[in-house]
């Protein structure tokens, strides 16, 4: 490349995209959206106890650096100037919650992921402090439901278990926050005077965020018993936070940070009201923008904060039905039951298979999230029969994630009063044709998928790019660009996709019910498990007696013989 075509390349935005399953660093044209380098690293989940799932911040903090570094290496190897990075955009996993030491930057617990289950007990006895146990008793102030997934239960079950965190706390020592807020603090000094902050869009997902106000709400605080010295500051999604103080990119300025899934709707272009998209990742999040008015469901989805890009900005908020388990489904076929080595063999064996043939997954593994909020259902396969083979169970996979968004589609249409006529989809599954397909045949409306998928780091480095002070990305809508698509248009009439569907909601009604909180937690599942130990003694006693009386009575008899 010439040194001509170097300058002609104009200002360039980085985005960290730090998601469940992996970390990366993306490098856009700022005039065109064009990705011009990108690095992943896959990031590992600890499963300690059934339902907990853990990562380490250090790891995740790693990753992101090997992200950067790899990137600037490879736009070197093109003969692209790495000073053209002018701003940096986080988006990340959200409701993760990592709480660590100010004073020597370590964190004090893994990071509890959002898929996390280990809060569940948490979550009853915060129930039975609500007037009629009433799980949206907080909806209209937060837009969430009472549930493992947000931020607040998981650190409330940090504080009422972790002896180090009580103690940090006590000490004023203790930092709360989400993905965001770590990776920024550590980015912008850690412990050498690193910014702690998150973003509107963060904030909302943590249960003690007021969504009118656009602050902390004192009064959840004091409900979840939280100190609020521990909290991260709440800024916009798109002005300047801090500057990255080491590695390739030290001195630009981190000027962007939404929640993954904001950042996919800004990254999609849904500005207009009504306007949605469906990210298929770890989990599944379709996102509906209701523009600057939030509107509450009747029908189990949440209420969220879209973006508010700039701190003299409207804040914009969505309605959000999010799906626990999507892309990690395949993960579980691929690292559990190994039927499959790599992700992308799963579309292989279902383009094979080309049905299911009468089996049905759902995937409940951290219960069902919208539309029903069941922690206690667990995933279930139904329908097997002699011929069942993993072709169909790996079909059975990628429609459980379709019908799964038709769900939340349906109770969006229903709260939204105009049916979408397109669905837009990005996301690391959308690559998958066959599940492409199948979904635009279980919703028998187009799926509409944009050339370039990874819209969760354009949307960050477009907020990062357009904040003040930087001003290098112009988010008119004249100036947006127009982005290329792949269109999928239903195949199969509307009764078959009706009736696979009510097969589904069926299978979907046995998977309910299946856990308590009271199960034994070391897997024992004995009937004297479910016996008080009193009563065990007691009757165990008994049986001693009885058998003492029996065996003197025989012998008894043989002496009178």
């Amino acid at each position: 490349m010439a040194a001509s075509d170097r300058v002609a390349l104009g200002p360039l935005v980085g985005s960290i995209d730090q998601g469940t399953s992996s970390s990366r660093f993306l490098v856009f044209n700022a005039k065109t959206a064009e990705l011009l380098s990108h690095h992943q690293v896959e990031i590992q989940q600890k499963f300690p106890k059934e339902g907990w799932v853990e990562q380490d911040p250090k790891e995740i903090l790693k990753s992101v650096y090997e992200c950067v570094e790899r990137t600037c290496e490879k736009l070197q190897q093109l003969n692209i100037d790495i000073t053209n990075i002018k701003a940096i955009g986080v988006s990340n996993q959200r409701e993760t919650t990592v709480v660590w030491d100010k004073i020597t930057g370590e964190p004090l617990y893994n990071a509890i992921v959002w898929l996390d289950l280990r809060t569940q007990s948490t979550v009853e006895r915060l129930l039975k402090r609500i007037p009629g146990n009433n799980k949206s008793f907080f909806k209209f102030r937060t837009g969430l439901p009472l549930s493992t997934y947000f931020s607040a239960v998981k650190l409330r079950w940090l504080l009422d278990n972790v002896e180090e965190i009580r103690q940090a706390v006590d000490n004023g020592r203790a930092m709360f926050g989400t993905i965001d807020s770590w990776l920024i603090w550590c980015l912008t000094g850690g412990k050498n005077g690193g910014v702690h902050c998150t973003d509107v869009t963060n904030a909302s997902r943590t249960m003690l965020f007021n969504i009118h106000s656009l602050d902390w709400d004192p009064e959840l605080c004091q409900f979840f018993d939280i100190p609020m010295e521990i909290l991260p500051k709440v800024r916009s999604s798109s002005e300047i936070y801090g500057l990255m103080k080491s590695g390739a990119l030290t001195g630009v300025p981190i000027s962007g940070c939404l929640g993954d899934q904001s950042a996919a709707l800004v990254g999609q272009m849904c500005f207009q009201d009504g306007q949605a998209k469906n990210t298929y990742g770890t989990g599944c999040f379709l996102l509906c923008n209701t523009g600057q008015k939030s509107v509450f469901s009747e029908h189990g989805l949440l209420t969220t904060i879209a973006y508010k890009l700039g701190r003299d900005k409207p804040v914009c908020y969505a309605l959000e039905g999010s799906v626990a388990i999507a892309g990690a489904v395949v993960r579980w076929l691929r690292d559990n039951l190994g039927i499959v080595k790599t992700s992308q063999e799963i579309e292989k064996l279902a383009a094979e298979a080309g049905t299911s043939y009468g089996c049905y997954f759902v995937p409940a593994f951290s219960g069902l999230y919208a539309p029903y909020w069941e922690p206690s259902a667990r995933g279930i396969i139904c329908g097997l029969t002699q011929f069942t083979n993993k072709k169909h169970i790996a079909f059975a996979a990628l429609e459980a994630v379709c019908f799964q968004t038709r769900e939340i589609l349906d109770a969006m249409n229903k709260d939204c009063g105009i049916p979408l006529s397109q669905l837009q989809v990005d996301g690391g599954m959308t690559n998958n044709k066959v599940l492409m397909q199948l979904q635009s045949d279980i919703l028998c409306i187009p799926v509409v998928k944009p050339s370039m998928p990874e819209t969760t780091a354009l949307g960050a480095a477009m907020a990062a790019g357009a904040a003040e002070g930087v001003g290098i990305w112009s988010l008119n809508p004249g100036d947006l660009t127009a982005v290329t698509c792949e269109r999928f248009e239903p195949q199969i009439n509307p009764e078959e996709s009706e009736y696979r569907y009510a097969r589904w909601k069926k299978a979907v009604m046995k998977s309910m019910g299946w856990e308590t909180s009271e199960a034994p937690s070391n897997g024992d599942t004995s009937i004297f498990c479910s016996l008080p130990l009193g009563f065990f003694i007691m009757s165990s006693m008994v049986m001693l007696i009885g058998a003492k009386y029996v065996s003197d009575q025989v012998l008894e008899h043989m002496g009178d013989a």
